[in-house]
């Protein structure tokens, strides 16, 4: 023991440090839902067989190695949702990249100042809609293009603003019903359609917009932010994270420090 400990190398701990990545991302890809029960059902019955085979007890092992072998099947098809987000996350550039991308660049100051105006429009609107207890919700694009959720709703495509953004809200509006989806200074689409999340750890007084909001920050690199149509309380939600009833300079300084320009 002592000359494995002796002989442990320095790729060994990236492998160690790989592999506890790969368990933190799948727990937290299915903390909350249904299927982590599955998952723990899935552990159990390896180490059974492990376990069972380690001791060489051959009926046993016949019938837990036919039910791995079956099961693998049957796992594509029960986590096929979860395999999906969770390919969607493995392809999608991380918030820490773009961050430590942005913050390496020499332009970054020039391109704070102009978020910082991007989103005034934005602020404004939501204060607005707070205010008169306007549910909205607006998503952000960050590093996914968003075509499929773009195609369900209507496209507008025009410069924004906080007239335009209440007006689209405004509940006799004929695209007040889903989301609005933006990019920097301009609103791309409205009346959108978006994935609700399938979790049952969230607060049951959250409403559709609220799960809508989560569901897609589960699936997407977007900030969803929400007005409550009940409360006025102004929300955003970021990688399935829902930030609860914050202020108008805290959301502004969270969309200028990890939007995208």
């Amino acid at each position: 023991m002592l000359t494995d400990i002796i002989s442990f190398r320095w790729i060994d701990l990236i492998d160690i440090l790989l592999v506890s990545a790969l368990v933190y991302e799948l727990y937290r890809l299915l903390k909350g839902s249904n299927v982590m029960r599955i998952f723990w059902a899935v552990v159990i019955i390896i180490a059974a067989w492990r376990v069972v085979d380690a001791f060489n007890m051959r009926l046993s092992g016949a019938i837990l190695s036919a039910i791995i072998n079956v099961g693998l099947i049957a796992l594509v098809v029960v986590f096929q949702p979860e395999i999906r987000k969770f390919l969607l996350m493995v392809g999608t550039k991380t918030h820490l990249d773009g961050n430590v991308w942005r913050r390496l660049r020499f332009w970054h100051n020039n391109m704070q100042s102009a978020k910082r105006n991007n989103y005034d429009a934005y602020i404004q609107a939501c204060m607005h809609m707070s205010s008169s207890k306007t549910g909205a919700l607006i998503i952000f694009r960050r590093q996914n293009e968003l075509d499929e959720i773009i195609q369900t709703g209507q496209t507008v495509d025009a410069p924004v603003s906080a007239p335009l953004l209440e007006a689209l809200f405004f509940k006799n509006s004929p695209l007040h019903d889903g989301a609005v989806i933006a990019k920097g200074n301009r609103i791309l689409a409205a009346r959108c359609i978006l994935p609700v999340t399938q979790r049952t750890d969230i607060d049951p007084n959250l409403g559709l917009r609220h799960r809508s909001a989560i569901g897609i920050s589960e699936q997407l690199d977007v900030i969803s932010v929400v007005v409550s149509e009940e409360t006025g309380a102004i929300s955003y939600v970021v990688n399935g994270e829902i930030h609860h009833d914050v202020s108008a300079s805290e959301l502004q300084r969270f969309l200028e420090e990890n939007g995208e320009y």
